[in-house]
């Protein structure tokens, strides 16, 4: 029997793989969920999951919740490192005049407007490869620019769906307000107030980039067979999809409803524990302990709650952080994730449930954007193998001897 040894070496590090013949017991590493398996190297960002520390391009994530914007964060994420005051500016004014989404998308929407938010984002991001005349141009400064572009529209793509979801006309983007706050505008067709605006800008913020998740994977699979952006995009917004992925902070609140008061969330926690169910909003596949983003919601969340006087779904969620059942999980690393108060905060601002996703994919989009273009300049295809446990050498037989 034949052995096959395969190496594969990325600098200094090696992974070996020994392949035995079919009739052996295969000696395979398999990494289910490809937890801890490094694909490549990246520069966008680093997450140390043992102290919960997150860096975008080196720059620790609580320095820019408390200090930075998205308009500055994104072009960080973009270009590789912050900018100066006019090249800020520049970069503002270049989203805002990107802003305004073309008819024949608007008329797709309408289309769709029965559909999830998701499913109409990814289909007015594909079809906005229609109207492009260098789809196909994955050179870096083609990406950067396609990039900065879809940035700026898709909280108008995800606005005008909602607006035409509910029987009303779609609202134009506003220049005069910041990224978050006119995408608030744009649903409710009221300035936002500024309180609001900040809430959900710490959140895209937060929300920026995150690694190799599955969205993202999903994203550098596509920019590694030489796809073009659009299709590279709709991957990631695929797989963003998926309620194991991005439609945790929508689960939090339905735990919320049925909880309904704070009183009730010990006995909710332990039933569903009990009957094998999953407490939403808790745990993470890289985080060991807090994850660092959950702080910084959580923060902005209880203060808007008391600025608004409306403490219900704060007070709900945290007497489930609270609960004895949920503590003694934290204490062996099951703990509040970012998620968990993503849906209390959306809820402050009125912002209907299936919105959520389309909220944290609108600000992922530069994260997507910088590891496409990591991607891209690589000259390897993403291929992973599965190891085949099925039947062995089944003879054919003709349809009449079946």
């Amino acid at each position: 029997m034949i052995a096959y040894e395969q190496y594969f070496s990325s600098h200094e590090s090696d992974l070996r793989v020994v392949i035995i013949g079919m009739s052996e017991q295969e000696k395979v590493d398999i990494r289910r969920g490809l937890r801890d398996v490094y694909i490549d190297r990246t520069q966008s960002s680093f997450i140390d999951g043992k102290k919960g520390q997150l860096l975008y391009r080196g720059f620790n994530i609580d320095d820019l919740a408390q200090n930075s914007c998205f308009e500055e964060t994104a072009y960080l994420l973009l270009y590789g490192d912050l900018p100066s005051a006019k090249q800020l500016s520049d970069f503002d004014h270049l989203l805002k005049s990107s802003r305004t989404i073309p008819t024949e998308i608007l008329e797709v929407l309408n289309i769709v407007k029965a559909s999830h938010p998701m499913d109409a984002l990814r289909t007015g991001i594909s079809a906005s490869s229609a109207l492009e005349n260098d789809v196909e141009d994955i050179s870096l400064e083609s990406t950067l620019m396609k990039g900065v572009r879809l940035t700026a529209m898709a909280p108008t793509i995800v606005a005008a769906h909602y607006r035409l979801s509910i029987g009303e006309d779609p609202i134009s983007p506003r220049d005069d307000l910041s990224h978050a706050a006119n995408f608030l505008y744009m649903i409710s067709g009221e300035t936002p107030d500024p309180d609001d605006a900040a809430l959900i800008d710490k959140d895209f913020v937060l929300h920026a980039e995150h690694g190799v998740n599955a969205s993202t994977f999903s994203a550098r699979v596509s920019a590694s067979t030489g796809s073009d952006f659009f299709s590279c995009i709709t991957a990631a917004i695929s797989a963003l999809k998926g309620p194991k992925h991005g439609g945790a902070a929508e689960g939090v609140i339905k735990m919320a409803n049925e909880i309904g008061n704070e009183s009730n969330a010990n006995t909710y926690v332990e039933k569903a524990l009990n009957n094998g169910e999953r407490i939403m909003g808790f745990g993470h596949p890289v985080y060991k302990t807090t994850d660092p983003r959950a702080k910084h919601l959580k923060t902005a969340a209880k203060d808007l709650a008391k600025i608004k006087g409306e403490p219900k779904w704060f007070s709900i969620i945290q007497a489930v952080v609270d609960t004895d059942a949920m503590q003694s999980r934290a204490r062996i690393g099951l703990h509040p994730n970012v998620d968990l108060w993503a849906g209390a905060s959306y809820s402050l601002l009125d912002i209907p449930e299936d919105l959520f996703v389309p909220i944290f994919c609108i600000g992922r989009i530069p994260g997507w954007v910088a590891h496409i273009i990591e991607q891209s300049e690589k000259k390897d295809i993403l291929r992973p193998r599965l190891l085949y446990s099925g039947k062995n050498n089944v003879k054919y037989k003709k349809i009449e001897d079946r």
